[in-house]
């Protein structure tokens, strides 16, 4: 599974402004902005991201996955430091 085929997953899934994958073999880092993250804990967000992606983690398709979720508001402030190269 490439970076391309998750963030395809996550955006047909979740109602998401913005997704960035990054990672190789079976390892991935996501960064979701989304403003239905503004009123969630984050294991809730977690769990949002995750929900579409549980067959992939299930099968070993994903081992690890790194989350980090932002509103649009927060993701403008903390965008230049959390980009991935």
């Amino acid at each position: 599974m490439n970076p391309n085929e998750i963030e395809v997953l996550l955006q047909e899934a979740l109602d998401l402004d913005e997704v960035h994958v990054s990672g190789e073999g079976s390892h991935f880092q996501v960064i979701a902005v989304s403003a239905t993250f503004a009123n969630l804990s984050r294991v809730k967000q977690q769990q949002m991201i995750y929900r579409p992606l549980n067959d992939k983690i299930a099968d070993g398709t994903i081992h690890a996955l790194s989350i980090k979720a932002y509103t649009p508001e927060k993701w403008q402030r903390e965008k230049l430091l959390n980009m991935p190269s």
